[in-house]
């Protein structure tokens, strides 16, 4: 599929602030300066789509960007930067509770990992609560530039051994600078749920 046309629709903190035209919803969600802004603008093809920070931990909101009038990529806040308050993280945690708790819409759960680094335990933690909310989990190691082949297939049983992934679960690695294989990661992301898929 291709993404023809991409918009960001709304910011939200609470429930009564999120789309209601009942949308699939497909969340992308990682550490802070994980790449998740430049993974959203280079899937989308727009560079400042989603706003790339040089100050991690900025993203508060849970943004909504609308895909070819279709369905919604959902830009969760990141989350491990250490240099917060405990008050704003726990504002985090409960922003990202109320938006993975029950949303009916929502489909899909990517959860960006940095593919240089084992996951941390905050990864480990996240991975297990979007499992713990039933939703279909994607794991999308990036910055995948950086590192070798050999290095590339060391570091993804790292990641999956970390994460107790098994062969069934996906993982891709991605670089936001070479976007190799960039066409087959939209297709393998968000095809199942597109309805145009021109």
């Amino acid at each position: 599929m291709r993404i023809k046309k991409s918009e960001f629709i709304t910011s939200a903190v609470k429930k009564n602030q999120y789309p209601i035209d009942n949308r699939v919803e497909i969340a992308f969600v990682g550490r802070s300066n994980v790449g998740k802004s430049s993974l959203i603008n280079s899937l989308t093809n727009r560079k400042k789509l989603a706003k790339v920070s040089q100050t991690p931990g900025k993203t508060r909101l849970v943004n909504f960007f609308l895909i070819n009038d279709d369905f919604y990529l959902v830009d969760l806040p990141g989350y491990g930067y250490a240099k917060v308050s405990q008050a704003e993280k726990d504002s985090w945690g409960k922003t990202v509770e109320m938006y993975l708790n029950d949303r009916e819409q929502l489909k899909r759960v990517v959860l960006l990992v940095d593919s240089r680094h084992k996951p941390t335990g905050d990864d480990i933690m996240m991975h297990e609560w979007i499992k713990h909310f039933g939703y279909d989990v994607i794991v999308i190691a990036t910055k995948s530039d950086k590192l070798t082949r050999n290095e590339l297939n060391k570091n993804e049983k790292v990641i999956r051994d970390t994460l107790k992934l098994n062969l069934e679960d996906k993982l891709y690695f991605f670089s936001s600078l070479n976007r190799n294989g960039r066409d087959e990661l939209i297709d393998n992301l968000f095809l199942e749920f597109a309805t145009d898929l021109d």
